[in-house]
Parts: structure tokens; C-alpha cells; sequence
């Protein structure tokens, strides 16, 4: 049997990549409003304020550099975005009726970039090696 566990620090620095990638475009939209989805939001408002956040942790997951507290406060950030703004829109067990997949999705897989690290191709993987 071929095993893929040798991979595997390759896929997580992909997964983390293209994760922040998406993530940081919600940012984008919501400070910028490109690309046009919901348009830009006023910064100094809930969603404004969240989308700076947004951007600065995509960036900053996107370079792999200190991943794991950054990825602490964005799991964060979309917890506190399904359980305020979701959740209170239905049920908070059905995340497909209150429209909050995304939300719950982008929470648990930055919390597992807290656990796992960063994986392949992050600057903190050059930072610690110093």
C-alpha cells in the first residue's frame, strides 16, 4: 500500500493556502468591496472592523507567518460570527438554514492551523529555523 502521510506537510500548507485565499477575498469585499458581493461595508462597523481583520489574518495566513496565533483569533472571529449573526437568524444546529456553513467551516479549520501548524511552504517554517 502507497503511503501519503509523507504529503502531508505539503496538502496542510496548500490547505492553509488556498483556506486564507478564500477568507481573505471576504475581506476584500467587505472593506473594498471587490470582488462585489455583499460591497463595502463602513469600516468602522462590525462587518467593517471584521473584514480589516479578515484581510490582515488572510495575508498573514496565506505568508504562513505566526500562523498559529493568527489562526487562534480568526477560528475565533468566525465562532463569534456564527454564534451572533447566524445562529440567531434559526437554528443554531442546522448551519444550512441560518446560512452559516461557511462560518462554522472557516472556524474549525483555522483551529485545526492552531494544532497542526502551518505545514509546508510558511515563513515560520524559515523563522524557526533560525
Amino acid at each position: 500500500m502507497i503511503s501519503l502521510e509523507k504529503y502531508r506537510p505539503q496538502v496542510l500548507g496548500l490547505l492553509r493556502i488556498i483556506a486564507a485565499y478564500m477568507f481573505l477575498l471576504h475581506g476584500t469585499d467587505k472593506v473594498f468591496g471587490v470582488p462585489a458581493v455583499f460591497g463595502a461595508q463602513p469600516l468602522f462597523s462590525l462587518f467593517g472592523i471584521g473584514g480589516v481583520i479578515e484581510i490582515i489574518g488572510g495575508v498573514l495566513m496565506i505568508l504562513g507567518l505566526f500562523t498559529r496565533p493568527v489562526a487562534f483569533i480568526l477560528s475565533g472571529q468566525m465562532a463569534v460570527a456564527y454564534f451572533y449573526v447566524h445562529a440567531s437568524l434559526s437554528n443554531v444546529l442546522l448551519p444550512i438554514l441560518n446560512q452559516g456553513e461557511l462560518a462554522a467551516l472557516y472556524s474549525l479549520v483555522f483551529l485545526y492551523f492552531v494544532v497542526a501548524g502551518s505545514g509546508a511552504f510558511a515563513l515560520d517554517n524559515k523563522i524557526s529555523k533560525k
